[in-house]
């Protein structure tokens, strides 16, 4: 399994129920806990899930945010309060958060991956670095599971490193389709994770499919896959893109 769940408190995706736009950052994790526990119920007993999860800041108490210039209605007109314990400016730790709830409910956490953005958006803070990396964990059913260390090789056919530069997607034309979703991951980190822990003919599951990057990966390496997008305009762009 290979996915990239909403970010917490970032976008609005325009859809009821959906996960992301939880008031308390704990709901949050706590979703998605739930969710991660139906898919071990489905997963193989030697399947994994890469996980990719964004991190943010506190709002500081302001309860608004700046509109989407190319979406109003899919930026989060309001903030969530600050998390209890957390400071204003304080760099949340989404990640390591779900990371170590997931450890606690029965996953192996096997590695951390930090996704290395070398055309990363630049910021306008000026009190700290521009953030340039997001990050990407592999968690395993059991003990014993399937990982191909040779199906991708690092630089110098160097076995690969926890350090993976990914450029992001530039913008596509309007015609194709796929600026139709706020966050379209790279094609190519989402091959690298379906080459490493599974073979052809294996399912790939995304429950998060979002844009249907991780199902155009699977496709194309002769991977069987499923999908889950509550999104139905996400839908049809999935659609468009396995069918173009």
């Amino acid at each position: 399994m290979r996915s990239s769940p909403p970010y917490w408190s970032l976008r609005d995706y325009e859809t009821p129920g959906q996960i992301g736009r939880d008031d308390a950052l704990g709901d949050y994790v706590k979703s998605l806990a739930v969710t991660f526990d139906k898919v071990r119920r489905v997963l193989a007993d030697d399947g994994t899930v890469w996980l990719n999860v964004g991190d943010s800041y506190t709002s500081g108490n302001r309860r608004y945010r700046a509109a989407d210039r190319k979406n109003r209605a899919r930026a989060m007109r309001v903030r969530p309060a600050t998390p209890e314990g957390l400071k204003p400016k304080d760099l949340i730790g989404v990640p390591w958060r779900l990371a170590l709830a997931l450890q606690d409910a029965g996953w192996w956490l096997r590695s951390e991956v930090i996704w290395h953005k070398p055309n990363a958006h630049p910021e306008s803070v000026r009190d700290r670095p521009t953030k340039a990396h997001e990050t990407v964990f592999l968690f395993s059913k059991s003990q014993d599971y399937y990982y191909d260390v040779d199906a991708v090789r690092g630089p110098n056919g160097r076995r690969l490193r926890t350090v993976w530069d990914v450029n992001t997607e530039p913008r596509r034309p309007a015609d194709s389709g796929v600026d139709d979703h706020p966050a379209v991951m790279p094609l190519s980190l989402a091959r690298r994770c379906v080459m490493m822990t599974s073979e052809p003919g294996d399912v790939v599951l995304d429950p998060f499919a979002g844009s249907g990057t991780t199902l155009l990966a699977a496709r194309e390496l002769g991977r069987r896959w499923v999908g889950v997008e509550l999104n139905p305009a996400f839908v049809d762009l999935i659609e468009r893109r396995l069918a173009s």
